[in-house]
C-alpha cells in the first residue's frame, strides 16, 4: 500500500488551512455586505460565463454544485432581495436566465473587489502547493 509521508501531510494541512481561510474571508465579505455567500456565489457564477453576462439554473447548480430545485429555491430569495431577475431564453424558451439587476451588480462589484488582495494571496499558495506536489504522491 502506498503511504503518504509526513510532509506531504503537513502541505496538504496547510493548503487546505489557506483555502479554508479564504472561504471564510469570502464569508465574512458577503455577510458584511448583508448577503449570504451562497447569494454572493450564485451573482458571481451569473457574470463568470464566458462570453455573456447571465447564467441558467442548470449552469448555477453545477458551479454551485448545488440541487436544481435548491438553486431555484435560491434564485427565488436573490429575487425577492432585488438582486437579480429572469428572463426566458429567447432562443430556447426551456431555459431561464439569470441576470443580475443594478443592485445585484452594485453588491457583487463591492463583495468582489474586497477579495483582490486575498485572491491574489490564494494564487500564490496554489502556485506553491502546486510546485511542491507535482509527483509528491506519487512516490
Amino acid at each position: 500500500m502506498k503511504k503518504i509521508d509526513k510532509a506531504q501531510l503537513e502541505r496538504l494541512s496547510q493548503f487546505r488551512y489557506q483555502l479554508r481561510r479564504f472561504m471564510r474571508f469570502s464569508e465574512d465579505a458577503a455577510q458584511e455586505a448583508g448577503l449570504t455567500v451562497l447569494q454572493y456565489q450564485l451573482m458571481l457564477h451569473t457574470q463568470g460565463m464566458e462570453g455573456r453576462h447571465w447564467a441558467s439554473i442548470s449552469e448555477l447548480a453545477e458551479r454551485l454544485q448545488a440541487k436544481h430545485h435548491g438553486v431555484v429555491a435560491l434564485v427565488s430569495r436573490c429575487e425577492a432581495a432585488g438582486l437579480v431577475v429572469r428572463r426566458q431564453n429567447a432562443d430556447d424558451g426551456r431555459v431561464v436566465e439569470i441576470h443580475l439587476t443594478a443592485q445585484g451588480q452594485k453588491s457583487l462589484q463591492q463583495i468582489a473587489l474586497r477579495h483582490e488582495s486575498e485572491l491574489t494571496a490564494l494564487a500564490d499558495i496554489i502556485e506553491q502547493a502546486s510546485a511542491r506536489y507535482r509527483g509528491g504522491f506519487e512516490k
